[in-house]
């Protein structure tokens, strides 16, 4: 709406942003039609989210602390039966968390039991950071350290 106000045509804006010159079209229409009211959300098709922060924890917790009843590791139809989500929910929950239950090869399970109020605290840092705040990432990396010490004739780093 800005560039527009400033005198940029639809075509620029769309290079500018990135978006397609229909969509620019699309809200500049709104925003003539409803003004700033036209610029809201719409209701969207489809059932509404039915995934509350409950159930998204259980299945984070169940999939990072026990072992599945039956089987090796779990699997989302498996993880479906035993919460209260779909299969297609659990899916969707382990992509966000990047859980990946059946690589056992790169999957760590944390025992910690306040691992999930933990991870929402450091991801929460990254979401939204406070206000005129650093994150800072620090990994430790024990095996090259190691190196370096049995190694007497390597210079150190």
């Amino acid at each position: 709406m800005l560039g527009s106000a400033q005198g940029m045509s639809s075509y620029e804006l769309a290079e500018e942003l990135c978006l397609s010159r229909p969509t620019i079209q699309r809200w500049l229409d709104r925003y003539e039609a409803n003004g700033l009211q036209g610029l809201e959300d719409r209701s969207r098709s489809g059932r509404p989210c039915t995934v509350t922060p409950d159930v998204e924890a259980e299945v984070v917790e169940k999939t990072l602390k026990e072992d599945p009843p039956q089987g090796t590791h779990w699997s989302t139809r498996l993880m479906a039966e035993e919460t209260d989500a779909h299969h297609s929910q659990v899916a969707r929950i382990w992509r966000a968390h990047g859980l990946k239950p059946h690589r056992v090869k790169t999957f760590k399970l944390s025992k910690d039991p306040r691992f999930i109020e933990k991870l929402r605290d450091v991801m929460g840092l990254y979401v939204d950071p406070p206000e005129r705040a650093v994150v800072f990432a620090f990994e430790e990396k024990s095996r090259i350290q190691a190196l370096d010490r049995t190694r007497s004739g390597l210079p150190l780093k």
